[in-house]
Parts: structure tokens; sequence; C-alpha cells
């Protein structure tokens, strides 16, 4: 199984839309549902020349399966958010999130220089904290009633994982 994180491009629009509007993937995403095609279209136009922000779709051995990517890229403090969806539900449980997950942060360190990436992660997203934490992130903390999605205030836990952390986790 070859896994590989390459640049979001534009045919890879109709990909996120199916996988963002599909409700096995996006209970613990907060879009405003459904994801329409045109609007994602206008998204990705908006964001060509954004420095604050790469976003990759994973594929295995060719095929598109998930996206990635990082957010609110902070150069001056060498920090960013990350983000992971596998939106193909038949390559879920393969370690293809691990995998990818595990080059972007290669990327995050030697290319980009950061020196923290972190993320937020509902308080009931258990899998994704076994993901998170097998890879290496640590949790820092518990945010009450940190954000509110569909009038539900929602508990979130902050991880976060080093440069000096990843260079022993992933390598």
């Amino acid at each position: 199984m070859e896994i590989k994180i390459r640049k979001f491009i534009k045919e890879d629009i109709p990909f996120k839309v199916e996988w963002i509007n599909n409700s096995e993937n996006n209970q613990f995403l907060h879009y405003n549902l459904p994801l329409d095609i045109d609007k994602t279209f206008s998204w990705f136009e908006n964001i060509q020349n954004r420095e604050d922000r790469l976003d990759f779709t994973i594929t295995c051995n060719g095929t598109p399966v998930g996206i990635i990517g990082l957010l609110n890229i902070d150069r001056t403090n060498k920090k960013a958010e990350y983000y992971i969806t596998i939106g193909e539900t038949s390559f879920k449980g393969m370690g293809i999130a691990k995998k990818a997950t595990e080059l972007l942060l290669e990327q995050a360190y030697e290319i980009y220089g950061l020196n923290k990436v972190y993320l937020f992660t509902e308080v009931e997203n258990i899998p994704a904290q076994k993901l998170f934490e097998r890879v290496g992130f640590k949790k820092e903390g518990l945010l009450k009633e940190d954000i509110i999605h569909n009038q539900r205030k929602l508990d979130r836990y902050i991880y976060g994982i080093l440069a000096a952390e990843i260079s022993r986790e992933v390598k």
C-alpha cells in the first residue's frame, strides 16, 4: 500500500464535497452542511495565494482517499493547526491516516520549519484521539464549551506535538 500526500488541486473538489457530505464522515466536522460544490470551487479560488494554510489530498495507490493539512500557520511562532479526514470509508482502519499524518508532520517540521503542530478534537471523538496519540500528539488540555455547533456547546481537547518529539516518533 503506497500512501502519499500531494497538493490539493481543483480536480479534488468533487471528492471533498462527497466526503464531507457523507454522514459517516461528518459527525465531528464543523462545516455548514451540505457542502455545496459551487461554494467549494469559490473557496478553492480564494485560498490559492494564502500563506497561512496548506491543503493536501491523501492518496492510496494513487487513488484519492482523504484530505489533510495545516491551518492558521503562524510563521512567527512556528506553529500550525492540523486537520484530517479519510473520506473514502472503505479505506478507514487501514493505517492510512497514521501514515498520512506522519508524512504531513515531517513536512511541517523539515520543509516549513514549524516547531509545533496542534489540533482540537471533540471529547467524544475517541477514534481520532487514538490516532493522534499513536502518532505522538499529547493531550494538553480540556477546553470547556469551546465552540457552539448546531446549537450545541462542545467541549474539546487540545493536542500538540513538538518538532523535537516528532523526530523520535515518526522516523
